[in-house]
């Protein structure tokens, strides 16, 4: 009760500290008091664990890894762009079985804990998977993909934990749905935006396979969250009927499935991303090394997609600050349309539309990834809020898991489609002489899925209500876990409280 009174005590300084600072002191003070008001309702280390996994770990270690990954295919292992398209897709399909994983670490606990030893176990794969590729400089391409394959499981497996605790909370708290979709997504992109900018100069010093031996300090990070994580121990638990727990979660998802205001939004957000083909690898290769093409070096790489960086930021405070009550069909509406136009970007680029208006390459490829990056990031944000909203209790984890499943299905789907589109247009390390028309083509896809925002729902996706009331389990109080998902204070361990 003590407790409880404190907490209140504390939401209502914030609340009175939230209309104290206006003006421009606001805009540096802003942050402070928003962070603030998070750490004093969903608890302090939640804030943490969202910063450490999403900032750290998959924002920076991720930015690191997506740039030298582009290097190590084309210079190591000198594969096709329409190859290199094909191996993305295989390295991402850990994403894809995500609702394995939540499954795993929401009805399997090991040693009687459900998400430590998930995150301790994925952080000491992730660590060898690196070391596997940073310590062999001649890696047979099998054994590479399945290294990276394991890298991606190992960062799977930790998405999926945080994610479970971001949907609890987004029950418990809806209110602040949105404000924990853009902590991730602000965490995210500040990653990126520091480890974007240090990757090329990495890959220049230390070569691809040195920055992989890097990338084991953003996997040891998921063990010491997993150390520091405070969970309920489940006492005494019935490991014989875990059977019977995995076919009631796997009936619970597929009630709530079955719900049109659910599959509907999740057809679309599959398709969208399904039609938007992705040539990256055929642009990449132009980019650095298509004598018609810019040239790009190493570092140039990097600071290019740190612009991108900057622009996925600019779109998730965009959507904080004065866009995350809109209407969810007026938002996909205008930003499928503007990614679209902005797709032409890379079309007037290719064919050297910017040197004749006097733009060198690198302005005009800053300014098309940074916009191209804010737009995206536009369109998935009220996406992702509404996906939250989607989970119904006691399955969150699994559920959202899925969800975000369908995003890399659509994804993979996505990558393979633009390696077959490079693979029958015969772009290739050498030749770049249809590379517009494939970036034509893929321009055009991205204006389709604007004939399918019917399957969206109308309103504000912040006031969306799961309308599936699942049947409550027998043994509820046997598995029951606390509404907020906390990571344990270093001070308060030592402290004995």
């Amino acid at each position: 009760m003590v407790e409880e009174e404190s907490i209140e005590a504390s939401r209502e300084a914030v609340e009175e500290d939230d209309e104290g600072p206006k003006g421009l002191c606001y805009c540096f003070s802003g942050p402070i008091y928003w962070l603030k008001m998070l750490a004093v309702e969903m608890h302090w280390s939640f804030v943490f664990g969202v910063v450490a996994i999403y900032g750290i770990n998959q924002g920076f270690g991720g930015a690191l890894a997506r740039i030298v990954t582009e290097y190590y295919m084309k210079d190591v292992q000198e594969v096709q762009p329409s190859e290199a398209q094909v191996y993305s897709g295989i390295t991402s399909i850990p994403w894809i079985i995500k609702p394995i994983w939540g499954l795993l670490t929401d009805v399997l606990p090991i040693m009687g804990y459900r998400r430590r030893p998930y995150f301790i176990l994925s952080g000491l794969l992730g660590i060898v998977s690196m070391l596997l590729i940073s310590l062999n400089s001649k890696l047979h391409l099998v054994f590479a993909l399945f290294a990276l394959t394991a890298g991606n499981t190992a960062v799977a497996v930790a998405d999926v934990t945080v994610d479970a605790c971001v949907a609890q909370n987004s029950i418990s708290h809806p209110s602040r749905a949105a404000d924990m979709q853009s902590l991730c997504v602000l965490s995210y992109s500040i990653g990126g935006l520091l480890g974007f900018p240090i990757s090329g100069v990495f890959i220049h010093l230390i070569g691809p396979n040195g920055v992989f031996g890097l990338l084991t300090f953003p996997a040891a990070l998921l063990s010491l969250v997993g150390i520091l994580l405070s969970e309920p121990r489940v006492p005494n638990f019935a490991y014989t009927e875990v059977n019977q727990k995995l076919l009631d979660a796997v009936k619970a998802m597929w009630t709530t499935s079955k719900c049109p205001d659910v599959w509907r939004p999740c057809l679309y957000m599959y398709l969208s991303l399904a039609i938007s083909l992705n040539i990256n690898e055929g642009l990449f290769y132009w980019y650095t090394d298509s004598k018609e093409g810019p040239s790009f070096s190493q570092e140039t790489v990097g600071y290019i997609f740190s612009m991108g960086a900057i622009g996925a930021l600019l779109g998730a405070i965009l959507y904080q600050n004065v866009l995350k009550h809109q209407h969810l069909r007026d938002m996909l509406f205008w930003t499928q349309l503007l990614f679209g136009l902005a797709g032409m970007l890379d079309l007037m680029l290719v064919q050297r539309m910017n040197l004749k208006f006097g733009i060198p390459d690198y302005l005009f490829v800053v300014i098309g990834e940074a916009v191209s990056q804010m737009i995206s990031r536009l369109k998935w944000m009220p996406l992702l809020v509404l996906s939250s909203k989607l989970c119904p209790s006691g399955i969150e984890g699994t559920f959202f898991a899925l969800l975000m499943s369908i995003d890399n299905i659509g994804g993979l789907s996505s990558s393979w489609g633009g390696g077959l589109l490079l693979h029958v247009l015969n772009v290739t390390r050498t030749k770049f002489d249809n590379l517009w028309l494939a970036i034509l083509i893929r321009n055009i896809l991205r204006f389709s899925p604007i004939c399918l925002l019917f399957l969206v729902p109308r309103g504000d996706p912040n006031s969306f209500v799961l309308p599936v009331k699942l049947p409550s389990s027998n043994d509820e109080t046997e598995t029951q876990e606390p509404d907020d998902i906390e990571l344990a204070s270093p001070i308060n361990s030592f402290d004995g409280k």
